[in-house]
């Protein structure tokens, strides 16, 4: 164990329960003899008119810093934590790690039309003046977000926890195929680890959240297909798909996705649809009253518990980060 400055670990408000997690693991991997990890105190007092003020209950100074957030709406969860980071930076913290399972506005990477804002670059300056110096998180947008950062971006990928989930599956004629042409690249590494075949689907958007029509590209015919996405929002183009891909003659159709976003409908439509189970993991919280037979969740908080530990210990961890 590095021995010049302690661990702390804090969870804002939205991720609390993923951060409880992520000790407990933490803690069933210790070498024996070390210190058990725990999760810090810290507490947000709130003003009448919304406003809050998070507060660390014990002393930071001088400590690596891990304060775990996802930054999924509502912005509140953003707010939070550029406002514990600057506290920790003013209590004197060594180091100051955001630790983000879904990095929330990653979506705006780019001006895809005039006149608009590149949320995810906006974002990346406001945790930098808050005064982070270092991030971890997982399946982001876009790859090349980690560029909008000038300092080191630790970044996950869920294909960790998923693949050997899907190998469990033993799925006789397995396919992988990709939601839309964008995803194509990370469709290709999972096809390329589990040795089948890719199948592309071509979207069109009438608008933003809103699927015009769907074609599939490849072989589909008898095939047991899992489409694999990093997210899942209101479930429009995921359902879409796999009717298309049925209809086509798949013999099933399954997803993963890394972040359950599952807004509006989503839970329904899934519900609803031809797909026979959705995979997602546990970096948003689902909603405990809207929870159906279909989603199975598949845990990410071993994976962010070992990359804490050898981050904090100065260890290589080129290993994680393979697709």
């Amino acid at each position: 164990m590095h021995s010049d400055h302690k661990m702390k670990i804090f969870a804002c408000t939205a991720s609390r329960d993923f951060a409880a997690k992520v000790v407990q693991q933490m803690n069933d991997n210790l070498p024996e003899g070390e210190e058990p990890r725990v999760l810090g105190s810290s507490e947000v007092t709130f003003f009448s008119d919304g406003e809050f003020q998070p507060t660390f209950v014990e002393s930071v100074r001088g400590a690596m810093v891990f304060i775990i957030q996802s930054t999924f709406p509502p912005c509140e969860n953003l707010m939070e934590l550029l406002l514990t980071i600057d506290a920790a930076k003013r209590a004197s913290a060594d180091k100051v790690i955001a630790v983000i399972p879904y990095f929330g506005w990653a979506r705006q990477d780019r001006k895809d039309k005039p006149r608009v804002s590149i949320g995810a670059k906006l974002v990346a300056n406001l945790l930098r003046a808050a005064g982070v110096d270092r991030v971890m998180t997982c399946d982001l947008h876009a790859d090349q977000i980690q560029g909008f950062f000038d300092i080191p971006v630790d970044h996950m990928y869920a294909s960790k926890v998923f693949i050997p989930h899907i190998k469990k599956m033993r799925l006789k004629n397995l396919s992988i195929a990709a939601p839309d042409m964008g995803g194509a690249k990370r469709a290709n590494a999972y096809a390329r680890d589990l040795a089948c075949p890719v199948i592309i689907c071509h979207k069109q958007r009438s608008k933003a959240n809103v699927v015009g029509s769907i074609t599939a590209i490849g072989d589909v015919e008898g095939r047991d297909i899992v489409i694999v996405d990093d997210m899942i929002d209101t479930a429009g183009t995921l359902c879409k798909a796999a009717e298309v891909l049925m209809d086509k003659g798949a013999a099933s159709v399954r997803a993963c996705a890394s972040h359950a976003v599952l807004s509006g409908e989503a839970y329904d439509r899934i519900q609803a649809s031809a797909l026979k189970e959705v995979l997602v993991t546990d970096t948003i919280p689902l909603k405990a009253d809207a929870v159906k037979d279909k989603i199975t969740v598949v845990s990410m908080t071993g994976t962010f518990a070992r990359i804490i530990e050898k981050v904090y210990n100065y260890e290589a961890i080129s290993g994680e980060f393979i697709y």
